[in-house]
């Protein structure tokens, strides 16, 4: 009884997550931000709260924030990473002072200490990849220097994940400074080591495993994606860095036809990751909170729109600028994953409330912004 009872509340879920996809497309919105306010309205104190399935949810959602990662490797080469740092590390570092800086400052005058003021710099730092390349996709800037350029911040954004999780997961743990220096320093050295391995021609093997058994190919990521992440974890160290590494390693054809054929698992996964997080948490909790994610989307917003003026100021389009902002303002996967990781202590347990508004202020702000640019100036 109670086995059907999930297949059904599950079935339920994903013919929900179907019509909220398709609305989202229809209407040309995120749909990151009706995923997170449907968990909420099923969560605790939602409209249907659900028990029966909240197990298989939750193994869905680890599992969507390790798809989330593989994919963003399996879009890059070692090579173009590193090309990338080299044209663009000083829009990188504006960044940093944009929009990292003045949120752990906000958080530390709140009174979220210097874990939340690490804590806080990074979610308010890195920018979604998955909701800035869907806003320029659906814009029809994909093939334009305000695409080139806002994507060159969106990596190197994703290249400083790899030493930042791993350090705001030991100071969340209470592991103190040197536990974080010391998985800091192990994650700098395995990053570099994959990098070495990527800049050459990839794993040997994989593209005659490609050829003949595609099949066997996908089986094999996957499972060694999922241990590493979990291997990873069990360490210390970020799980979805593991995912994010591994994907690097794969590289040219072998890696061009593992992201079309794990593109399905990826919108399947992630859905239950939005979804799930806004299951874990209250609704109640998060108007307690509103005004602060108020605060800091306001401040986030600033920035990106601050740095999309430096980086796009010599463009001929003089709307290039605000452009880059729009795609830049949104915040997503990698602000929910940061504020997962830290919400155990006891001083930062409403940072998943505040990260969710965030979330859904900052989407909304810059799908609006988008629109309006398009129907000022391009029509």
């Amino acid at each position: 009884m109670e086995a059907n009872l999930t297949i059904l509340e599950i079935g339920g879920l994903f013919v929900g997550l179907g019509i909220i996809t398709w609305l989202s497309h229809r209407f040309k919105i995120s749909s990151v931000p009706f995923f997170l306010v449907a968990g909420l309205s099923l969560g605790k104190g939602g409209i249907i709260p659900l028990d029966v399935s909240e197990n298989f949810l939750n193994i869905g959602a680890e599992i969507g924030a390790i798809m989330l990662l593989l994919m963003l490797g399996l879009e890059y080469s070692a090579r173009e990473l590193a090309e990338s740092m080299r044209k663009r590390w000083q829009a990188g570092f504006l960044d940093l002072a944009l929009n990292a800086l003045p949120a752990a400052l906000l958080a530390w005058f709140l009174g979220f200490g210097p874990v939340g003021a690490v804590a806080f710099g990074g979610i308010m730092f890195v920018s979604s990849s998955g909701i800035a390349s869907q806003l320029i996709r659906e814009s029809g800037w994909s093939k334009s220097h305000v695409s080139i350029r806002t994507t060159s911040v969106l990596v190197f954004e994703d290249i400083l994940l790899a030493p930042y999780l791993p350090l705001v997961t030991a100071l969340s743990l209470g592991l103190g400074v040197w536990a974080g220096v010391v998985s800091v320093s192990i994650a700098l050295l395995v990053t570099f080591g994959v990098f070495w391995l990527g800049m050459g021609h990839g794993i040997p093997g994989l593209r005659n495993l490609e050829v003949r058994r595609p099949d066997m190919l996908l089986l094999l990521v996957f499972g060694v994606t999922l241990v590493a992440s979990a291997g990873a974890n069990l360490g210390g160290f970020s799980g979805a860095i593991a995912a994010f590494l591994v994907g690097l390693l794969l590289t040219g054809e072998v890696a061009e036809a593992l992201r079309s054929r794990f593109a399905p698992l990826r919108d399947l996964f992630s859905a239950i990751f939005f979804l799930f997080f806004g299951l874990s948490i209250s609704a109640l909790d998060v108007l307690a909170v509103l005004p602060i994610a108020l605060g800091f989307a306001a401040l986030g917003i600033a920035g990106k729109v601050v740095l999309g003026w430096w980086i796009g100021r010599d463009l001929t389009d003089k709307t290039s600028w605000m452009r880059i902002g729009a795609f830049l303002a949104p915040r997503g996967e990698f602000s929910m994953l940061i504020a997962a990781t830290v919400a155990g202590d006891s001083i930062l347990s409403s940072a998943k409330e505040i990260t969710l508004g965030i979330v859904v202020i900052t989407t909304l702000a810059a799908t609006i912004g988008v629109r309006m640019l398009r129907s000022r100036f391009d029509w």
